[in-house]
């Protein structure tokens, strides 16, 4: 069975070290090498995870970096020495599935309270950021994908989002709200949706960036006064529904003009994904991977 590896926010969650300090401790003193995806994304195993909470034990103690790193030979021999645990245990953190088909049968027969009580199940078993992506990101999809297949009907559909968008303002709330980056995060002046806003807005905190979030349909003029007050490192755009190229292109252009100069604009969603062409030609960029809004925070 291939080794289990965590993203490095996810691994930064798991082991107590802020995204910001694995990268400089990987820079600076080398203790870890990472893996990287195809698309050079870092991966962590869970040898790395157990590593980062000894060093960090060690400079919660006062020992520095620099003289915990000159350590590494014998922490890793110690690692090696005993059975390694993985990161989140198994069990209840991981029955996934099992999560997800409970709350989707609790929205077939509209029992919101079950769908509420599922997603708390889920927050109390496992990390703010794995349960984002491991069960509420995808719980969220297969919603969206049953509506538009008609095995599940508006209001069943509402139902789940109703909780898990409640659950992500909660999550959002109790991240880490400082940073020396700052992003200010918005939906399309027509665009309603903002679940995924809400799962990049998340993200962002605990990488070490501080976000705005200004959520759905803002318009372009305000959006362009609250950057200019705020001067962020960048702005996220999110928008879902596509009304084809004509109004896409008319609002982005709206939204360019209204930003002062000079500020990255970063759009993503799928109407975003289906209008590269106009993006690229106003000088917006879109990502098409969450994790491009991390590599944008380092």
């Amino acid at each position: 069975m291939a080794e289990r590896t965590y993203r490095i926010h996810i691994a930064a969650e798991l082991s107590g070290v802020r995204v910001e300090l694995i990268r400089a401790w990987e820079r600076r003193y080398g203790v870890l090498n990472p893996e990287r995806t195809p698309a050079g994304y870092r991966v962590y195993t869970d040898r790395d995870v157990a590593l980062l909470k000894r060093l960090k034990k060690l400079t919660d103690e006062g020992v520095a970096i620099s003289e915990a790193a000159k350590l590494l030979p014998q922490l890793l021999a110690e690692l090696d020495a005993e059975p390694l645990p993985p990161a989140v245990g198994s069990g209840r953190g991981e029955n996934l599935v099992a999560w997800q088909e409970a709350a989707l049968s609790a929205a077939r027969v509209y029992d919101q309270a079950r769908v509420s009580a599922v997603v708390d199940e889920v927050l109390s078993a496992l990390p703010p950021l794995r349960a984002f992506d491991e069960v509420l990101a995808p719980l969220q999809r297969e919603v969206g994908e049953r509506w538009h297949a008609g095995r599940l009907t508006v209001s069943q559909e509402h139902l789940v989002t109703q909780v898990v968008r409640a659950r992500l303002v909660s999550l959002l709330h109790a991240a880490p709200m400082g940073g020396a980056r700052h992003a200010v995060l918005a939906c399309f002046p027509d665009e309603e949706h903002e679940l995924g806003l809400l799962g990049v807005a998340l993200r962002l905190r605990h990488s070490g960036t501080r976000v705005t979030l200004l959520g759905q349909r803002m318009p372009a003029v305000d959006l362009g006064l609250a950057v200019a007050e705020l001067r962020p490192d960048f702005v996220g755009l999110s928008v879902v529904n596509d009304r084809g190229a004509e109004a896409f292109q008319d609002t982005l252009s709206q939204v360019v003009k209204a930003l002062p100069r000079g500020v990255p604009l970063w759009v993503g969603g799928p109407a975003a994904q289906a209008h590269l062409e106009v993006c690229v030609r106003l000088g917006v960029r879109v990502f098409s991977d969450e994790d491009d809004w991390l590599k944008l925070a380092e």
